[in-house]
Order: C-alpha cells, then structure tokens, then sequence
C-alpha cells in the first residue's frame, strides 16, 4: 500500500527544495521503497531527457536516479524553458506543445491541470512512496488562482508538506 506522499515546499525559490527532495528519494529507496520524484511544474533551460526520449527538469532526472528507478516523464509533466523575460516555451509530457505556449499564463490551468493530475495519480498507484516538490513559495498569493504545482497538487494528494527555509547566516 502506498505511503501518503510527501512534499517538500520553500519559503523561497532556492530555498533548497531540489537538493531534500533528492535526499529523501535516497534515504526512502535506501529504505527498500519503491519511491518517484514528483514535480509538476518545472522552470529550467537545463533539460535531461529520460529512457524513453522525452525531456524532464534536470533535478526530478537526478531524483530518479537517488531514488534508483528510470526517469519518466510523469515525473515532471510541465516543464517551462525560458526564452525571454516574459515568454517561456512549454514542454507538456516531454514535448513542446505550441498550443499551450501562446496560451496567456492564466488560461493555461485549465488545460494542464488534468495532465498533472493524471501524472501525480499514475505514480502513486506504480510506487510506495511519491516525493513531491514544490516551486517558488506557495505564499505567492498572485499565483494561487493559476497553481498547479504547490498548494493544489498537495490537496489533490493529501501529501504530508514540509515547509524548507533557508537560513543565509
């Protein structure tokens, strides 16, 4: 029976979430679990590109491998590579999608949402235990109406959050 998932969220971007997340896939597979790294949303120009030929944020490739499974694309099913200030191309389960590129950002939940969904629900019937992190801060309260990554995907799992803080003393 799978473990209720954990996410790791931040009080900031950079606050560490990448690296704990990385441990505890360690630590958890170390442990004899079946674990998967989970993010939904992803913004990186760096890009891994998993078994089966599509990309993934660089960090859930290297989850995967702490965790000791294959790099799926389930694991980071939106994937945002920046190419200007205000413009970033979208990677949707490994591939660019140019229809939800020139989508304006608040009118993208609504086609990525059951993508993410479905990715997050696929993985926690395949594993014991789901690592998921979250992005930026879900105290962004301009982003809540458009979240897919923090505060909806730890309601939709009912994961178990730890709130990471970087101290820079």
């Amino acid at each position: 029976m799978a473990q209720r998932p954990i996410m790791v969220m931040g009080c900031t971007s950079d606050a560490g979430k990448s690296f704990l997340a990385t441990a505890l896939c360690r630590h958890l597979a170390n442990r004899g679990l079946r674990v998967a790294p989970f993010k939904a949303q992803n913004m990186s120009t760096n890009a891994a590109v998993t078994p089966d030929g599509f990309e993934i944020g660089r960090a859930q490739y290297v989850q995967a491998l702490a965790a000791r499974v294959p790099a799926d694309v389930r694991m980071n099913p939106v994937l945002l590579k920046p190419k200007a200030d205000t413009h970033s191309q979208v990677i949707v389960m490994g591939r660019y999608d140019a229809t939800t590129t020139a989508l304006p950002w608040l009118e993208r939940r609504d086609r990525l949402w059951p993508i993410v969904k479905a990715s997050l629900e696929g993985l926690i019937r395949e594993f014991d235990q789901i690592v998921i992190e979250g992005a930026g801060s879900p105290a962004e309260i301009n982003l809540r109406a458009s979240d897919i990554v923090n505060m909806a995907v730890a309601l939709e799992c009912r994961a178990d959050v730890y709130l990471v803080a970087l101290d820079d003393d």
